[in-house]
């Protein structure tokens, strides 16, 4: 009842199921809408309808980005993409001999590490549900990583990065990768099942126990903050919006994958409240999300972690029969009674 404010001024008891199922496909038709408006014919996607908006996060980091978002979008409920050839040969283009992904585009300086491993898990990941691998190994990227625990020069919000190349790339996970993750996660867990005091390194770490298929380190404490910090209009927007941008998706993914059933009907207030707060972001007139209301242009990075945060909460459905779902994205199709595992 909730979110028939937002498609109706009023109806009769009776007429509410059908809204709902309106309101959704409507937001679906919207969504296609969008990545058509900002694709190009190259198979790349612009962060946003206006030519020069530069995007935000993750579309702003790289052009990658928008690209992968838009594969992995499609592919969920089934669609193809408007130059799906074009989406292929770009990703592939991105590629150069030393395994690593470089964007043409985009604010990161596409030569330091970060870079170079975001881009290169996205296009693995991207490529693999595309049915195509890439020209070279990628493995010297991860190698970097793990001579000398480079990997901890990285922020605290890539560590499931890595469980995500091994679960999109053709080699599992050598053990003695994931046990230094798991001791630098340990060490940077804090009593409240928090890492790094943001439910983003939060999610990363959940995500990362989820995509080796072990239990997540202090579960249902993890789980009470998530409960606890979510705000009275749906939302976890605690910090300034650059640090809370995929504040929402992140919680979900959480309440979904660790939260179990001890607290089912308090996760389901929640994802409600998340829903509505959700479809507050949308913006009718292009189809797309913005990453807060009426905060900016639609944006390819709000579109994927909203969309894919309306399929955690249960509003959207994707299509059925999708395999390697674990690596769509940021994890919004795993099933959580499935077990996953990326380790040799």
């Amino acid at each position: 009842m909730q979110l028939i404010p937002l498609f109706t001024g009023g109806v009769a008891l009776g007429d509410v199921g059908l809204l709902t199922i309106d309101g959704k496909n409507e937001v679906l038709k919207g969504v296609r809408s969008f990545f058509k408006k900002v694709a190009n014919k190259d198979g790349t996607f612009r962060p946003g309808v206006p030519t020069d908006y530069p995007g935000n996060s993750d579309t702003k980091f790289s052009g990658i980005a928008a690209p992968t978002y838009a594969v992995v979008v499609h592919k969920t409920f089934g669609w193809e993409l408007p130059y799906e050839q074009e989406t292929i040969r770009f990703f592939l283009s991105c590629q150069k001999e030393d395994g690593a992904f470089y964007a043409p585009t985009g604010e990161g300086d596409m030569e330091q590490p970060l870079a170079k491993l975001y881009n290169t898990v996205q296009s693995v990941a991207a490529l693999k549900i595309l049915g195509k691998e890439p020209r070279y190994d990628p493995s010297p990227v991860i190698d970097y990583f793990f001579q000398e625990n480079r990997f901890q020069e990285l922020p605290l919000y890539t560590t499931s990065f890595f469980a995500l190349y091994f679960s999109a790339w053709k080699d599992k996970m050598p053990s003695y990768i994931d046990e230094k993750m798991r001791m630098y996660l340990k060490g940077n867990q804090t009593a409240d099942g928090y890492i790094g005091d943001h439910v983003a390194s939060t999610f990363h770490a959940a995500h990362y126990y989820r995509l080796i298929g072990e239990e997540t380190p202090m579960a249902a404490k993890m789980v009470n903050r998530v409960l606890k910090d979510q705000k009275t209009d749906g939302s976890w927007s605690l910090n300034p919006p650059d640090w809370d941008v995929h504040a929402v998706f992140d919680a979900l993914f959480i309440l979904k994958q660790v939260g179990g059933n001890s607290r089912k009907r308090e996760i389901k207030q929640a994802y409600r409240k998340a829903t509505d707060w959700i479809l507050s972001c949308r913006n009718p007139e292009d189809g797309g999300f913005s990453h807060f209301p009426s905060n900016e242009p639609s944006d390819v990075d709000a579109v994927y972690f909203h969309v894919a945060g309306l399929v955690e909460s249960g509003y959207l459905k994707p299509i059925k029969g999708i395999e390697n779902e674990e690596i769509y994205g940021w994890g919004h199709l795993m099933d959580p009674e499935k077990t996953y595992s990326c380790l040799e």
